[in-house]
């Protein structure tokens, strides 16, 4: 029988248990069932409905639930617990829940869940208060300042079955701050961040090397929607990850955290194009919105124009005046160097990564620009597929990285307001070493486009390589939040900030995850084995190393660290005294 492979995905989870339940139960039984039926119709449920948690199983008095979102988790406890004040006084027994949250692997069964993560969960309900919540600390790095309460440090506690002390935080509404009360985020509590994932617009061209040009258009309505900071917007790695599928809108809602789908289709034939699109609601799959546009090609731009504005419209979203300039930009004038342009950026962000996309790549941006010297776009291809070239080595050249740097420049200068460019920009001043300079190109780009998940990523690797690992956290969370199929690096550099803090059992955890997702990965194996040998965990790092070698016979961790960003060279010594420890060999 053949073995069906584990199902991980990182998720919050939520574990909710009532207070003295087995006392109140002997002291009104009738009573007790009465007053829990209630909270969980009137107080309960809508609070995880409300934060689009899902609600995996009943235990006896308790419940467990889980989130695509940790912050939508805290949120949805916070408004379980103060609502506990409000609840009627009819006579029936008053229900006290504790909660404890977690964010962590999961191994996904059916409609059940298991694993650490849960686990977890369940040990911090146990240390929360009666009426209180107690999260972990990678809950609290991963919220940062962006939920509407303060947490206490709640010390190191060991729990049962974990042989390791974990650092809890708590709140109570009856202790905290009353400012609370009154924070500038406490109206956005009744209105969870909408999220919208874009699948890849179906070709219906006759020919099937029309491909190139329905994903483009696909990818271009995602980074226009991306602009518009009230909305959470899936990278498109993660949102395509269902093409050719025939998936259920409500699974993809699911898997992926959104409310929303986008799918579509596009018929091109000569100079006409006819798009649709439909958007659908992920909870119960029905139908929002629809539309039809034929159009003249030259006509594209205006069509997703009118796609993200209506989109935004139907989900009572405003735009601010700078959002809305950003998304009628006409890029260009001349089709065929748009459409040059779209076949260039499909061969570089091919799965293939080979030398024959890049050059497919390259020719295709040179002959956009020389059709459209002023088209900004095709520059930061050109900047992209010879960073590329600086990491493969495939034109075996050494000026790769200052041609980037020149084609990102001319971008910037022909569009200022180019997301991506600045990107490129934070990019290359990251491998040059001036992370400050990098940091303030990469805010730039945010700004321009807060759901770009590479330069939310980037934020956080500046803060790991500038010795704020745990600062970094949060980015790198988030980004993972965006691309949660397909964003398996960042578990990576989420490993090797809880590795520079000293947090050894969550960089394995972080590591073999990463592994999990993605088997072919030189450093995060590296980095796995400098992990266990803090500690002392010798035949484990002994198999990794074999796979390793196994894997790629000529690697060279040591070579490999050399290379990274370090602003202290502390930080690496430290990762290599790890490595040192196993006794292995590099």
């Amino acid at each position: 029988m053949a073995e069906h492979s584990v199902v991980r995905r990182l998720m919050a989870v939520m574990a909710a248990d009532v207070v003295g339940y087995s006392t109140m139960m002997r002291a009104d039984e009738a009573g007790t069932l009465a007053a829990l039926k209630r909270h969980r119709e009137t107080v309960f449920d809508p609070a995880v409905a409300r934060y689009r948690g899902r609600l995996v199983k009943l235990i006896g008095d308790g419940a467990l639930v889980e989130f695509s979102s940790v912050l939508d988790a805290v949120n949805c406890a916070v408004a379980v617990q103060q609502a506990q004040k409000e609840q009627a006084d009819d006579g029936t027994p008053a229900i006290r829940l504790r909660i404890g949250i977690n964010l962590g692997d999961v191994i996904i069964d059916g409609d059940d869940i298991y694993g650490d993560g849960v686990n977890v969960a369940a040990r911090l309900e146990g240390q929360a208060e009666p009426g209180g919540i107690c999260i972990s600390s990678i809950v609290r790095e991963s919220i940062g300042s962006r939920a509407d309460v303060v947490f206490s440090d709640g010390g190191e506690v060991l729990v049962k079955n974990l042989g390791q002390p974990i650092r809890l935080w708590k709140w109570h509404p009856e202790t905290a701050f009353a400012s609370e009360a009154v924070s500038p985020s406490a109206a956005r509590r009744d209105h969870p961040r909408t999220a919208i994932a874009v699948l890849a617009f179906d070709n219906l061209s006759r020919n099937p090397e029309e491909e190139y040009f329905s994903d483009g258009i696909t990818e271009d309505i995602i980074t226009d929607l991306s602009k518009v900071g009230s909305l959470l917007v899936i990278a498109r790695n993660s949102s395509f990850a269902y093409k050719g599928t025939n998936t259920d809108i409500r699974v993809v809602g699911r898997e992926l955290g959104v409310t929303h789908v986008l799918e579509g289709s596009i018929r091109r034939a000569g100079e006409r194009v006819r798009i649709t699109a439909q958007l659908i609601d992920a909870s119960d799959g029905s139908h929002v919105w629809a539309d039809r546009y034929d159009r003249e090609l030259t006509d594209i731009f205006a069509v997703q124009d009118e796609v993200t504005k209506r989109i935004v419209d139907v989900l009572k979203l405003k735009l601010t005046p700078a959002e809305a300039g950003r998304i009628g930009v006409v890029p260009t004038h001349s089709t065929a160097a748009h459409d040059l342009f779209l076949r260039g950026r499909e061969a570089l962000l091919s799965s293939a990564n080979t030398k024959e996309m890049f050059d497919q790549a390259l020719d295709c941006f040179n002959r956009a620009i020389e059709l459209d010297p002023d088209y900004a776009e095709p520059y930061v291809g050109l900047a992209h597929a010879y960073n590329r070239d600086f990491q493969n080595k495939w034109l075996d050249r050494s000026d790769s990285m200052a041609l980037s740097a020149r084609y990102t420049a001319i971008a910037m200068e022909k569009a200022p307001d180019l997301p991506y460019a600045h990107y490129m920009d934070g990019l290359i001043k990251f491998w040059q070493g001036d992370l400050a300079a990098s940091t303030a190109s990469i805010e730039r780009a945010l700004a321009l486009n807060p759901n770009f998940a590479m330069a939310i990523g980037m934020r956080g690797l500046e803060k790991i390589y500038g010795g704020r690992p745990l600062e970094a956290i949060p980015d790198l969370s988030l980004a993972l939040r965006l691309e949660p199929i397909m964003g398996h690096q960042y578990r990576h550099f989420i490993g090797t900030a809880y590795l520079l803090a000293g947090r050894f059992e969550d960089a394995v955890q972080s590591f073999e995850a990463r592994i999990q997702a993605s088997p072919n990965t030189d450093l995060t194996r590296g980095m796995l084995i400098a992990a266990l040998g803090h500690l002392g965990r010798l035949e484990e790092a002994r198999r990794v190393r074999a796979d390793l070698q196994a894997a790629n016979p000529r690697y060279s961790f040591a070579e490999h660290l050399a290379r990274l960003p370090f602003k202290n060279p502390q930080d690496a010594t430290m990762i290599r005294q790890g490595f040192e420890k196993t006794g292995l060999r590099d």
